[in-house]
């Protein structure tokens, strides 16, 4: 195992717990380099959800950043340094075009538009392919691909997988539920980027 793989498996050893501890499941840690989000500092990136709704408000975010960043400190306290640079953590829910990251994603938004980076490549020696999802099938993932029709993989293959904002996936879900939010915390998420103030939540049942 490559030591950025070793990095991640302990990384998401450490975190899972403490977002189960408040009620949340983890949806994906990422931790990126300085040019890849941009900034100055490394970015530790975890998104999180409720099950219930899919989301995460404010407070939400912020009780499990404060537990992160508790855990965190005390394994350094104790002498163990995960991320050596200077980083910045940052909790958030998925979004709507969110990760597809868990077998269960890929049934729960069938029948949604999805772009997928495969590992093992498909028809011809393709690795980006991007359709519909069609659901699950076992441990199998269905995907109608444009060009292609039908084809199958496992979560295994898969590099990164994510929904396509369409009008049909935002018809399908709900509006973020805004508790936690001041009057001006909702208006400055109109202004920029709030950390998990623009997502939405599970498909509505029809």
């Amino acid at each position: 195992m490559k030591p950025s793989e070793r990095l991640m498996a302990r990384l998401n050893e450490i975190i899972e717990p403490e977002v189960k501890a408040l009620g949340f499941e983890l949806v994906r840690v990422g931790l990126f380099g300085k040019t890849e989000v941009g900034d100055e500092d490394h970015t530790l990136q975890i998104m999180a959800e409720r099950p219930e709704t899919g989301q995460l408000v404010l407070d939400d975010c912020a009780a499990l950043s404060r537990r992160i960043s508790d855990r965190i400190d005390a394994l350094e306290d104790a002498g163990e340094v995960l991320i050596v640079e200077a980083y910045r953590l940052e909790v958030s829910s998925p979004g709507i075009d969110r990760p597809l990251t868990r077998l269960k994603d890929f049934a729960t938004w069938a029948g949604h538009e999805a772009k997928i980076s495969l590992v093992t490549p498909v028809d011809g020696n393709r690795k980006a392919i991007q359709g519909l999802l069609a659901g699950v099938d076992g441990e199998t993932i269905l995907f109608d691909e444009k060009k292609s029709g039908r084809v199958t993989f496992t979560l295994g293959d898969i590099h990164a997988a994510k929904l396509v904002l369409t009008d049909r996936l935002l018809a399908a879900t709900k509006p973020i539920d805004t508790s936690g939010f001041e009057e001006e915390d909702i208006g400055a998420a109109e202004e920029e980027e709030v950390e998990g103030a623009d997502d939405l939540t599970l498909p509505e049942e029809n």
